[in-house]
């Protein structure tokens, strides 16, 4: 299943870990790296695609439309988005928002689903 999953919280409150976690939840057994420098590190699976974007070095969203990303946002694709806030203008709005909060040692996560899209990917997030 496609859709857009913006991953909101601060340095170091675990969203590339998720990120890590969901694409071991679709079955990807090898090493996940934060995209920070690459901005977007691509996984093909047999069910669909998998774009981790990372945008927080971009200063402004406009940096957005250089990137030439549009067809990564396909409804087929699935985007893990980290940073989505520093850009949510010049992106597509998300299906499912995770807010990640450290709690002493461990982690919160709020979620918002704002589609049918987002209630399914939660739904095989949390199942």
């Amino acid at each position: 299943i496609g859709g857009r999953v913006h991953l909101l919280g601060e340095l170091g409150a675990g969203k590339t870990t998720l990120t890590r976690g969901i694409l071991r939840g679709y079955g990807y057994e090898g090493a996940v790296k934060s995209p920070t420098y690459t901005l977007v590190e691509p996984y093909q699976f047999d069910q669909c695609h998998i774009y981790h974007f990372d945008f927080y070095r971009l200063t402004n969203p406009e940096e957005v439309d250089y990137l030439g990303i549009e067809d990564h946002f396909l409804d087929t694709n699935l985007c893990v988005i980290e940073w989505a806030d520093k850009v949510a203008d010049a992106i597509p709005p998300a299906d499912l928002i995770i807010l990640l909060q450290t709690d002493g040692a461990g982690r919160r996560l709020h979620c918002q689903t704002n589609s049918e899209k987002g209630e399914v990917i939660a739904k095989r997030l949390w199942d």
